[in-house]
C-alpha cells in the first residue's frame, strides 16, 4: 500500500500548492493553461489506446460496461457526490465538484494507476507508483490553480481505487494474462482521451458511466479461457 499512500498525499501537496498559486495567476493564463492540459491529457488517452491486443474486445468492452453503468447511473453517482463534498467542504466554491470529479477519473482511470496497483500488490515494487505520484502531484498543482481544492479530495478515490486494486491483486492474479491488462490499459486510454474533450467543452461524455467496460476484458478472457 505504500504506493498508494505516496501517490495520494502527492495529489494532496500539488493540490494544495495549486490553491496558493491560484490567486496569483490571472484568469487569462489559466484558460490557457487548462486548454494545453487538456489537449496534453488526450495525447496521453491516444497513447494508451494503442495498447490494444483486439479491438473487438474492446468496443465490446465499451458497449457492455457503457450498458452497466447507464443501468448504475455511475455519472449521476459521482456527479452527487461530487455535489455532496462540495457543499461540506467547497465553502462556496463553485468548481469544487467539477475539480473532484475531473481529477478522480484522471488519477483513477490510467494504465499507471492500474498497472502500478497491481505490480505493488503482487511484487511488493512501488515504482511504477512513485512515479505516478510525481506526474500526478505536478498536474494536481495545474487542476487546482483552475479548479481549486477539490482537486485534493481527489487523493481520497485514488486512496479506495489503487488500494482495493493492490489488495486484491494477488486474488486476481492468475486472471490479469498480458492480453487482459492491454485491453484494460487501452481502454483506460481511450476513457482519458474523452476527459481531454470534457475539459476543452467539444462535448459532454458521461465518462463515469463507462467505467465497468475497464473490467469487462477479465470477464471475457476468463470466460474464454473455459473452452
Amino acid at each position: 500500500m505504500m504506493g498508494t499512500i505516496v501517490n495520494s498525499i502527492a495529489v494532496v501537496a500539488g493540490a494544495l500548492l495549486g490553491v496558493f498559486l491560484r490567486k496569483g495567476i490571472k484568469e487569462q493564463y489559466t484558460s490557457t493553461i487548462m486548454d494545453g492540459m487538456a489537449l496534453a491529457v488526450v495525447i496521453i488517452g491516444i497513447m494508451g489506446a494503442f495498447e490494444m491486443n483486439n479491438l473487438i474486445v474492446v468496443l465490446a468492452s465499451i458497449v457492455v460496461g457503457g450498458i452497466i453503468g447507464e443501468k448504475l447511473d455511475l455519472d449521476k453517482r459521482l456527479e452527487n457526490l461530487g455535489t455532496n463534498m462540495e457543499k461540506r467542504f467547497g465553502k462556496g466554491d463553485s468548481d469544487f465538484s467539477k475539480g473532484f470529479i475531473m481529477a478522480s477519473l484522471v488519477y483513477c482511470i490510467g494504465a499507471m494507476s492500474i498497472l502500478g496497483a497491481l505490480e505493488s500488490g503482487l511484487t511488493g515494487n512501488h515504482e511504477t507508483l512513485y512515479a505516478k505520484s510525481v506526474l500526478d502531484g505536478v498536474s494536481a498543482v495545474i487542476f487546482a490553480s483552475t479548479f481549486g481544492i477539490g482537486v485534493a479530495f481527489s487523493a481520497v478515490a485514488v486512496f479506495l481505487y489503487q488500494g482495493a486494486i493492490t489488495l486484491l491483486a494477488s486474488s486476481v492474479k492468475d486472471f490479469l494474462t498480458p492480453e487482459v491488462i492491454n485491453e484494460m490499459s487501452s481502454i483506460g486510454g481511450i476513457l482519458i482521451m474523452a476527459i481531454g474533450i470534457n475539459i476543452l467543452g467539444i462535448k459532454k461524455i458521461k465518462i463515469a458511466n463507462m467505467l465497468p467496460a475497464i473490467f469487462i476484458p477479465i470477464v471475457y478472457y476468463s470466460i474464454v479461457a473455459l473452452f
